[in-house]
């Protein structure tokens, strides 16, 4: 849900109307919507030059899960964690146009974290593997860019770290 969504939904449950400070944060989203829809483009553009970085900084960080064994043993399963690498660069994509964490939720992080469980892929590396994608994708940004997607990485790569 967007931030104007979130502002509207609000004041109605409220039975109000909109007050100046929920006006600003308004006009502060709609003036950063050609910035988030060129970060949106940068990304997508550059998918494939993203996901191949990241995974490339991944398996020199831990060739053991290319190796025999590892979960990214074998093409198949390398083409998956590929395929998976383009999927979060998306979620985080829809983030940033949204100006909020919410469509990452909905589209189904946690489902995801579920998932890699149940097939026995270790939490830690996926929440190294998309550190490894935040780094690769933020090098393609701007300063100003990257200060604002960061924090949709974060919430992934805290979404899939292993729980205490």
């Amino acid at each position: 849900m967007s931030v104007v969504s979130q502002v509207i939904l609000k004041a109605d449950d409220e039975l109000r109307y909109l007050s100046s400070g929920e006006l600003k944060s308004i006009n502060d989203f709609l003036q950063s919507g050609e910035q988030r829809l060129r970060i949106a483009a940068t990304l997508s553009e550059n998918e494939k030059k993203i996901v191949q970085k990241a995974s490339s900084q991944l398996w020199q960080k831990r060739p053991d899960f290319i190796a025999p064994g590892g979960n990214a043993y074998g093409q198949r399963e390398r083409n998956q964690c590929l395929r998976d690498y383009g999927w979060y660069l998306r979620l985080v994509t829809y983030g940033v146009l949204a100006g909020d964490q919410k469509p990452i939720e909905d589209i189904g992080i946690i489902g995801a974290r579920e998932m890699y469980n149940a097939l026995g892929v270790p939490m830690a590396g996926m929440s190294e593997a998309i550190n490894c994608l935040k780094e690769a994708s933020l090098g393609i940004l701007t300063d100003e860019e990257a200060e604002l997607t960061g924090p949709y990485f974060d919430y992934i790569i805290q979404a899939m770290s292993p729980k205490s």
